[in-house]
């Protein structure tokens, strides 16, 4: 089985000083591309995934780049540093605060717009779904989850945008306890959705042991370059 680390990112920022947890420098960000390049790791889409399998299994040095939120920080910071990399992304969409700002957070940083979201290359960035409210899914009955995926349907629909669909849980949150756990899982396949990312902060082997718990590797903006190569190399490092 192959390995295959999962980087999540947040918002994008010009500056070293505000460099810090979900926040990662324009720089830094060059940095830890640079070193996937020179280092010969290829990356991939999850629509490319299908195409490997147990009996087809998926290149070494492979590995997966996604970012949360669609801040337009991405667009304007991390989407040309991927282009001059040739490296491809996933971006994950929380459709209700689409061309408004992160309300859930700061409240201040701005998110893409359904036009700025469209300008983006799809052979380089690919669109997700981060939920509707943005809300933690474990906290949330079959109901009210089953309402938020209409809402982030129906918002799909009418603003006709090519959403793969992966889902990034907000916050990294789901149900961990059965019927619940059950339940979550079985709305998921019900709506279509092949993946659905956690955090865990471990590398994954590929095929996934389940594919609605795929881990994701935590990157920080005040991580130095030898942490970047230890998560990628290991995850959640018994040392970090």
């Amino acid at each position: 089985m192959a390995r295959l680390p999962i980087l999540m990112y947040h918002h994008v920022c010009k500056d070293q000083k505000h460099s810090k947890s979900l926040t990662i420098a324009a720089d830094t960000l060059e940095e830890q591309f640079k070193y996937l390049v020179d280092n010969n790791y290829k990356t991939i889409h999850f629509s490319e995934l299908k195409t490997y399998s147990k009996s087809k299994p998926l290149p070494s040095k492979m590995v997966i780049i996604t970012f949360d939120d669609v801040y337009v920080s991405q667009l304007e910071l991390a989407y040309p540093l991927l282009i001059k990399y040739k490296l491809k992304a996933s971006f994950f969409i929380p459709f209700k605060y689409v061309d408004g700002v992160d309300s859930w957070n700061t409240n201040e940083e701005k998110i893409m717009s359904v036009n700025q979201l469209n300008s983006m290359n799809s052979d380089v960035i690919e669109l997700g779904l981060h939920s509707f409210h943005h809300k933690k899914y474990n906290e949330l009955s079959i109901s009210e989850i089953e309402a938020d995926f209409e809402a982030s349907e129906d918002f799909i629909s009418k603003n006709k945008l090519p959403i793969q669909p992966v889902l990034a849980y907000p916050y990294g949150k789901f149900p961990r306890k059965n019927p619940e756990q059950d339940d979550f899982f079985k709305t998921l396949k019900k709506h279509h959705i092949d993946y659905g990312l956690r955090i865990g902060n471990r590398v994954n082997n590929f095929p996934f042991k389940d594919n609605y718990q795929v881990q994701r590797i935590d990157i920080k903006g005040e991580d130095s370059l030898m942490m970047f190569k230890l998560k990628l190399k290991f995850g959640k490092f018994p040392l970090l």
